[in-house]
């Protein structure tokens, strides 16, 4: 199986700056697609930004301009970079990967998430 564990998580205030980092572990034969989602309280969870094998990005509209997604392909390791954060980025993050394990099928798989906290 793939394990995918996050970090960089914490309360900061409003227009600072945190670095979520995910390594994926386990029985990896490839890691496709990464990304970082997030789910506020009282609300679905919705992708923030994502990565493919080969450098391509898409981001949600409300963190364009503001965050930064970016892997190691090597590590099996992806990051995001938040820049001035607002109140509403308040959620937890879980990080997520497309991935094929050795010997088996390709599958979606999920960290445990890591709460990020802006305060006004």
């Amino acid at each position: 199986q793939v394990q995918l564990v996050e970090s960089g998580g914490g309360l900061v205030q409003a227009g600072g700056s945190l670095r979520l980092t995910c390594a994926a572990s386990g029985s990896i034969f490839r890691v496709n697609a990464m990304g970082w989602y997030r789910q506020a309280p009282g609300k679905q969870r919705e992708l923030v930004a994502g990565i493919t094998s080969v450098g391509y990005t898409n981001y949600a509209d409300s963190v364009k301009g503001r965050f930064t997604i970016s892997r190691d392909v090597a590590k099996n390791t992806v990051y995001l970079q938040m820049n001035s954060l607002k109140p509403e980025d308040t959620a937890v993050y879980y990080c997520n990967a497309d991935a094929r394990i050795v010997g088996g099928i390709r599958n979606d798989y999920w960290g445990q998430g890591t709460q990020v906290t802006v305060s006004s």
